[in-house]
């Protein structure tokens, strides 16, 4: 864990215009409530924070796993099942909530089996539902890199990279 100025997270890490660039790509963008594009000033919610406490932690793999090739399918489902790693941050993000705070999650929100914003419907669990700090514009891979010296690595040519690094958030010390 790391504690940062928010005011400072902005200017070194947060380019809107850029990571929801990004987000158009994805097959989320439109669908899922914690995805671009928003209804509100993405720089309003980093405005009424001072801090940010950056929460990482790193998942490694073994020499048997490292070594092994996957099928994309399996490989797609092992990164799949290590998603689950989403629901231990997430419980910790949530423990450190109060009335003064901002849970940020890795990823786009799964708590439902399909979101509701695929259907103009709004959503179902406003209360659990949380942005992530790459759908805010976050440059999450820079960051770690620079705060933790670990550099972010993702699955490539059907292998496990050696470790993968999740990473969520909370902003407090609401303005």
């Amino acid at each position: 864990m790391a504690d940062v100025d928010v005011e400072e997270f902005v200017e070194n890490y947060v380019d809107v215009e850029r990571f929801q660039g990004l987000c158009r790509d994805c097959e989320d963008y439109e669908k899922n409530w914690s995805c671009p594009p928003f209804e509100f000033e993405v720089e309003d919610v980093w405005n009424s924070f001072n801090k940010l406490k950056i929460i990482a932690f790193k998942l490694e793999f073994d020499d048997e796993e490292l070594n092994t090739v996957f099928p994309d399918k399996e490989l797609e489902f092992v990164l799949k099942k290590l998603e689950r790693m989403k629901i231990r941050l997430m419980n910790e993000i949530y423990a450190l909530e109060d009335e003064n705070s901002l849970g940020l999650f890795l990823g786009k929100c799964s708590l439902c089996m399909k979101c509701t914003r695929e259907f103009g419907m709004p959503c179902k669990m406003p209360f659990k539902m949380r942005y992530s700090i790459e759908s805010l514009g976050g440059n999450v891979d820079q960051c770690i890199e620079d705060i933790f010296d670990l550099k972010v690595l993702y699955a490539k040519d059907n292998h496990l990279p050696e470790y993968m690094v999740f990473v969520g958030g909370l902003l407090y010390d609401k303005k």
